[in-house]
C-alpha cells in the first residue's frame, strides 16, 4: 500500500508553489493534458457583512485517508498519469489560494473530468471545515453548497 501523502499546507498556497508543481511535470512526456483548479477565498457577503478571511481546520487523520481514497479512485477511473491535492489550514485572507487540485493524463478530457470530480468529492467527503471571519470579527461556519 502506498504512503498517504499530507495534503495540508499551513497558510495560503503560494502561487510559486503552483508554478513549481507545473514545472515539475514538463519532463513527464506521456502527459498530454493537465487540469488545474485553484480555490480562492471570496469576499462573500452575509447579512450585510463581508468575509475577510476563512479559518480552515480538519480532522486530519480522517481527512488524509479520505483524500487518499478519492485520489486513488479517480486516478484509476480516468487513467491519470498523476493527481495532486493540496488544502490550506489556518487563516486564509480574501483573495488568497486555499485549495489546489492538479490532474494530468495522456489526454485533456480525462484530466479535466478527473479534476472536477476530485474538487467536488473533496468538498463533499473530506473532513475539512471553514470558519468565515467577517470584517467586524464575528464569524460563522461555512457551509459548502453543492450544485
Amino acid at each position: 500500500m502506498k504512503k498517504i501523502k499530507n495534503i495540508f499546507i499551513e497558510g495560503p498556497i503560494n502561487p510559486d508553489f503552483v508554478a513549481e508543481s507545473i514545472r515539475k511535470h514538463s519532463s513527464k512526456l506521456q502527459i498530454g493534458g493537465h487540469s488545474i483548479f485553484l480555490g480562492q477565498v471570496r469576499e462573500d457577503e452575509s447579512d450585510g457583512k463581508k468575509v475577510n478571511s476563512i479559518e480552515f481546520t480538519a480532522y486530519q487523520e480522517w481527512a488524509l485517508q479520505s483524500a487518499y481514497d478519492i485520489r486513488e479512485e479517480v486516478i484509476s477511473k480516468y487513467g491519470l498519469s498523476c493527481a495532486h491535492i493540496y488544502h490550506s489550514l489556518g487563516k486564509i485572507q480574501k483573495g488568497e489560494i486555499c485549495f489546489f487540485v492538479f490532474t494530468s493524463s495522456p489526454h485533456r478530457k480525462e484530466a479535466i473530468e478527473a479534476c472536477d470530480e476530485i474538487v467536488d468529492r473533496v468538498k463533499k467527503e473530506v473532513a475539512i471545515w471553514g470558519k468565515e471571519i467577517f470584517e467586524d470579527h464575528t464569524h460563522t461556519w461555512k457551509e459548502n453548497k453543492q450544485l
